[in-house]
């Protein structure tokens, strides 16, 4: 049963259930540092007991063991690894299941680029910025002390940062960031039941025999069974049942046969819009995932779209223009 509105009509704003779980998690042992949460490892419920901490954290984080990393029995001399009351585990510890283990990730030397996070709208709630192509929205990879979210939380000092969705690094456009813990849910609701419009444009060339329209004014809906599978760079396009829709709208027909297209996605799947432009001969321009081995990249300048979003605290809706250009790749993920 879903719960009652308030008085005023608005959406309920008191915390779901996962925010009340939240709410009830003790503290992380270990504080941020350089803008990152601390990670956590719990033993499987189902793990044999009786092995150690160092074999059990080596086994499940082979990274742990790089040569150019510290030696992980060092870390657990030095007291880095800990468990969920912050006491720190010896290497020979036998760890059982349910039990937690905590440390910090090492860094490898990373180059931040300059380029400015525009901040569109701040408040108690919410921080929106303008985010530029090739920055990732959260740390991963290679991309971590340069990843929006860590910039942010260390440009602001606030801890509790988190984006309420996502934008592939290649995109560029309005990302919003909840602050408060205690209201992401109910972000997090409005998206799930798209009550936040998402719009966005990109460059394509159609190949001759796409499906996608060529004329100003009109329009089509994609619709297609997406599937991303864990370990794989790309989304495949499976035969079935739908599960991923977008509307289409031809904005403006240019030179050399490119359309530029408004695309206002109704599910939220990884790689939604260049996987269905790419499936109908119509890979984004500046693509490199999707973009076909066998045919040539046009050599064309490519003019900047446009991207904005709209977003609804409560019962208030807020548009949020995009204050400039954005680009030529355009993909989502909620």
């Amino acid at each position: 049963m879903s719960r009652p509105p308030a008085a005023d009509g608005s959406p309920d704003p008191r915390p779901g259930r996962a925010a009340r779980r939240r709410a009830r998690r003790p503290p992380p042992p270990l504080a941020q540092r350089e803008g990152l949460d601390a990670v956590r490892w719990q033993v499987p419920h189902d793990a044999a007991p009786g092995r150690g901490a160092l074999e059990l954290l080596q086994e499940r984080f082979p990274a742990l063991a790089d040569p150019a990393a510290t030696p992980l029995p060092a870390r657990f001399a030095a007291g880095e690894i800990v468990d969920a009351q912050g006491r720190a585990w010896a290497a020979e510890d036998l760890v059982g299941p349910g039990e937690q283990l905590w440390f910090h990730r090492e860094l490898r030397a990373e180059a931040v680029p300059e380029v400015e996070l525009p901040v569109l709208h701040r408040d108690e709630h919410l921080l929106v910025i303008d985010k530029p192509h090739d920055i990732a929205t959260m740390p991963r990879g290679a991309h971590i002390l340069a990843s929006a979210l860590v910039r942010l939380r260390r440009a602001t000092g606030i801890q509790t940062l988190v984006p309420l969705h996502r934008l592939d690094r290649r995109t560029a456009g309005v990302l919003a960031f909840g602050i408060r813990p205690a209201e992401r849910s109910v972000y997090h609701q409005l998206f799930a039941r798209h009550e936040v419009d998402k719009a966005y444009e990109a460059l394509v060339v159609p190949e001759p025999g796409s499906s996608l329209p060529r004329g100003p004014g009109e329009r089509c809906t994609m619709r297609d069974r997406l599937l991303k599978q864990r370990g794989e760079l790309t989304t495949g396009v499976l035969t079935g049942p739908a599960n991923a829709e977008t509307e289409l709208e031809v904005l403006e027909a240019g030179s050399e046969g490119v359309l530029r297209v408004g695309l206002w996605p109704r599910t939220g799947r990884t790689h939604q819009l260049r996987a269905q432009l790419a499936v109908r001969g119509a890979p984004i321009l500046g693509e490199d995932l999707y973009w076909p081995s066998q045919r040539s990249r046009p050599a064309l300048t490519l003019q900047p779209g446009a991207c904005r979003s709209s977003c609804w605290h409560g019962a208030s809706p807020s548009s949020i223009p995009s204050p400039r250009s954005v680009g030529n790749s355009a993909a989502s993920r909620s």
